[in-house]
Formats: C-alpha cells, sequence, structure tokens
C-alpha cells in the first residue's frame, strides 16, 4: 500500500478489525520509512451487473438511477428516504442472490414494483404506469383492477 505521507510502498498492519458491518475490513497501517499512519479499507470487489434494456441496449447497474425512479413513484406519498433505500438494498441483494452478470431492465421493474406495492399502492400504481407504459386510461384502469385482485 503506498504511504499517503512519502508515497513509500512499504508498511506494516497494526491493527485489523471488521467494518460496515461486516462488508469490509478496516486496517490501521504505519509506514516502515516516515512511520506515518494511515487507514485502509479492504471490500469485497463485487461483478458490476448489466442491465439488458428494451431494446437490447446493456448498461451498467446504477443505484442511483433505481432510487430516483422510486423517489419520483414515491413523491408526496408517505414513504421515508430509509424505506426507498432499504427497498434498494433489497433489490440489490436479490440482484446479486441471481448469480448473474446480465440481468433484464424487466425484472428489475417486477422487483420494484413488487415492493412498492407493500409500502404504498398509489407509488406503485405511478410506477406501474410509467414502467409498463400505460397509454390510455383503459390501460390505466386494468391496472388498478390488478389492485383490487391482490
Amino acid at each position: 500500500m503506498k504511504c499517503p505521507h512519502c508515497s513509500n510502498l512499504h508498511d506494516k498492519v497494526i491493527d485489523s478489525r471488521t467494518a460496515h458491518n461486516g462488508s469490509a475490513i478496516r486496517r490501521r497501517r504505519e509506514c516502515t520509512v516516515c512511520e506515518g499512519r494511515f487507514t485502509t479499507y479492504e471490500y469485497i470487489e463485487e461483478t458490476q451487473i448489466a442491465v439488458i434494456k428494451r431494446d437490447l441496449r446493456r448498461e451498467n447497474y446504477n443505484r442511483q438511477k433505481l432510487v430516483e425512479g422510486m423517489q419520483i413513484a414515491c413523491k408526496k406519498r408517505p414513504v421515508s428516504i430509509n424505506t426507498i433505500a432499504a427497498m434498494a438494498n433489497a433489490i440489490e441483494k436479490e440482484l446479486r442472490s441471481l448469480g448473474k452478470t446480465e440481468v433484464a431492465s424487466l425484472t428489475i421493474g417486477e422487483m420494484v414494483m413488487t415492493r412498492l406495492y407493500e409500502v404504498d399502492q398509489i407509488a406503485y400504481i405511478r410506477f406501474a404506469s410509467v414502467y409498463l407504459d400505460v397509454n390510455s386510461a383503459e390501460e390505466f384502469i386494468t391496472q388498478t383492477g390488478i389492485l383490487q385482485r391482490k
């Protein structure tokens, strides 16, 4: 590890402990040349997930886009930022558990709709009307009919 004080490449680890609820290791290091101390974190390197869009383009998964989509659906609804973050965490965990490097945007949309339905049905309808590309009142009524049957 390169020392941030003198750029030396030799150091020794003085202390190690888990951090971030066990998802990282925090290491306290000391440079063998200047004796400067610094902290590093080690994380598991997760493979990047590619999202296959409807037009078959591929984009890297972007948590911020997921959160923003849910925030728009939940605008002026009694859904907290913490709830949205928890839904995003659950979706990411489910995506990683699939063990795939490519996931269809439709799959992610279904995951979002499932969670929004459980949290706030109006937010669910808002998201579904955009996600499912609802273009008419009849389609919208059909979508609300799904709510009545669940």
